[in-house]
């Protein structure tokens, strides 16, 4: 895939970039799927599109509460906007004691990031208020918890700019949770990435999609959480547990395991029951060839520059 006037590609762990000249980026959603920092041997279906699309939905609905990157979408898995430069943090926010938190609260840790997790509670517990859990985004490997001290202390970003991160981190958390429980559902945690434009704080990459998100279903939470069973959830967390029960963590010397077609279909199907149980609206899958994503993307930018 090549487009006009291209300057810069680069393959993520699920997206292609592309520079346009020096301001514009092209970014195409594929249907790889990564867990643990790790790429899984088999593509998903329609995972890219779904993912694009959930993006670009909440992308529009919170330009009200920051600026972000998205200009265009001409094609359910393409997205083009504007080229920032990044801020090297995840906003990772959490409003409940799940996944990485609870194993680490598990191992007998009482503090996160810096933040102090309060005795006594159990597994998907919420917190008394949503904790801001930054991890350092690294180009290779694994993205590292770091405390607010130590952003500072590390010259990572200013305290003014880590402030407004923070600002927006919890008021996109709010927006979200707000969506979800109109839709009967839960927005757990979630992770934001941030940049800068021309000298602005810009919201970069995907929001509230099932890989960047956690959410459970409202009507059995309690009930669950009154009984010690396990959360209905719609995440990517069931694949990372699915790997766990493999003897799969990223860790040195494990092998990533066989993905059966039963196993494919079924993170395919999750992937479209969180698309139309969030955006409200059934998922007409559409097949895109190369040949139309760069025939939409440079004739987007022949009428741009015209």
């Amino acid at each position: 895939m090549k487009f006009d006037n291209q300057t810069n590609y680069y393959q993520g762990k699920v997206r292609e970039v592309f520079s346009i000249g020096a301001k514009d980026l092209v970014m195409v959603a594929s249907n790889r799927i990564s867990a643990f920092d790790h790429i899984l041997p088999r593509e998903i279906p329609f995972k890219g599109s779904i993912l694009n699309m959930i993006a670009t939905y909440f992308l529009k609905n919170t330009e009200h509460i920051v600026p972000n990157w998205l200009d265009a979408s001409p094609l359910p898995n393409v997205s083009i906007g504007k080229k920032c430069e990044p801020i090297a943090l995840e906003m990772v926010i959490r409003g409940h004691l799940t996944g990485h938190a609870w194993r680490t609260y598990k191992s007998g840790l009482r503090t996160l990031c810096g933040v102090h997790l309060p005795e006594g509670m159990k597994e998907h517990d919420y917190f008394p208020e949503p904790i801001i859990t930054p991890a350092t985004k690294a180009t290779e490997g694994h993205d590292e918890d770091i405390s607010r001290e130590d952003i500072l202390a590390q010259g990572i970003v200013s305290e003014t700019t880590l402030n407004q991160l923070e600002k927006y981190t919890r008021a996109l958390f709010e927006h979200g949770k707000a969506h979800a429980k109109k839709q009967g559902l839960m927005l757990v945690d979630t992770k934001y990435e941030f940049g800068f434009y021309e000298g602005e704080i810009v919201l970069m990459d995907e929001i509230h999609t099932p890989d960047s998100s956690r959410y459970f279903y409202a009507d059995t939470y309690d009930e669950n959480q009154e009984k010690g069973l396990p959360q209905k959830q719609l995440s990517k967390e069931f694949v990372r547990e699915w790997l766990i029960e493999n003897g799969f963590q990223g860790l040195e010397g494990q092998s990533l395991p066989e993905m059966s077609d039963e196993v494919v279909q079924n993170i395919t199907n999750r992937y479209t029951e969180l698309y139309e149980k969030l955006i409200g609206e059934k998922f007409e899958s559409e097949r895109v060839t190369v040949a139309q994503i760069e025939n939409i993307v440079n004739e987007y930018f022949s009428k741009k520059n015209e």
